[in-house]
């Protein structure tokens, strides 16, 4: 706009584990793959 670079909006999804530590970052998820991606992550997050 007016010659001016934008970002926009960028989805972010962080897991956290049960210590409170984040354990995963997802940044720029894909909605036909994210939520694989994060049920995989929360399965190793619960060891």
């Amino acid at each position: 706009m007016y010659g001016q670079t934008s970002w926009g909006m960028e989805r972010t999804t962080f897991v956290i584990g049960p210590d409170g530590v984040i354990t995963h970052v997802f940044r720029n998820v894909n909605p036909a793959e994210h939520d694989e991606r994060v049920l995989a992550a929360l399965a190793v997050t619960r060891v």
